[in-house]
């Protein structure tokens, strides 16, 4: 029996051009202002230093920041540079420059799954920061207060089965309770080897009759219950 949904964001509840078209160049953009204005700060200073250790050799605030904008251009899934992204989405969404995007149907059935008291997490390579913005300043209104835990890279890779053992683990279930939503078929594997039930999200695609995973066009297409 499912007790709990855990989503992925880019391209699950979330278009992939908003994180693409909007939020990667916005941070591209910003990053060497916002080193230079607020990298004495402790938070940006651990990790400008958590770049510098990835990278395997002491780097300069510069090199620091050509570093950070040329895995922004490879769409590396590095911690710090998600946590960066994250301070500077935080400024974008409080100014009012962009609001987080989420599809209708995503944010209709959290909010009924949620009132069927299922348990809804997150689990995204983007920070757990950015997941926060992105659902507390959406087009579809204040979200967060759906979700009752958000996983980011600091759980561990999202293709890899362990990460989604340790999360069961955290939430309190084990890892049959909890159904996997993701558009990724890799991740959908690992969470699969993990125990979770899972669904491929195939957004405007056609569905692949040989596919491992049963999939749903849409967040209309899910049905936590008979998973």
């Amino acid at each position: 029996m499912i007790r709990a949904v855990l989503t992925d964001v880019e391209g699950t509840t979330t278009a992939v051009s908003f994180v693409f078209d909007v939020l990667f160049p916005y941070a591209r953009a910003r990053l060497a202002d916002f080193v230079a204005a607020r990298g004495a700060e402790p938070a940006v200073r651990a990790q400008l230093a958590a770049v510098a250790a990835e990278a395997g050799r002491p780097l300069t605030d510069p090199e620091a920041v050509a570093t950070l904008r040329r895995w922004i251009d490879e769409d590396r899934k590095v911690t710090p540079l998600k946590a960066l992204q994250g301070m500077i989405w935080e400024d974008g969404y409080r100014r009012g420059d962009f609001r987080g995007h989420v599809y209708e149907d995503a944010a209709r059935k959290l909010r009924e799954w949620r009132a069927a008291g299922l348990g809804l997490y997150v689990y995204s390579s983007g920070s757990e920061q950015a997941q926060r913005l992105i659902f507390g300043h959406s087009d579809q209104g204040d979200l967060t207060p759906l979700f009752s835990g958000y996983f980011d890279t600091r759980v561990g890779g999202k293709r890899d089965a362990a990460s989604y053992r340790g999360i069961a683990a955290r939430i309190g279930l084990s890892p049959a309770e909890i159904l996997f939503l993701s558009d990724v078929p890799e991740e959908l594997d690992a969470a699969r080897d993990a125990g979770m039930a899972t669904i491929w999200l195939v957004r405007g695609a056609r569905p692949d009759p040989t596919a491992a995973h049963r999939q749903a066009a849409d967040f209309d297409g899910v049905d936590p219950v008979g998973s």
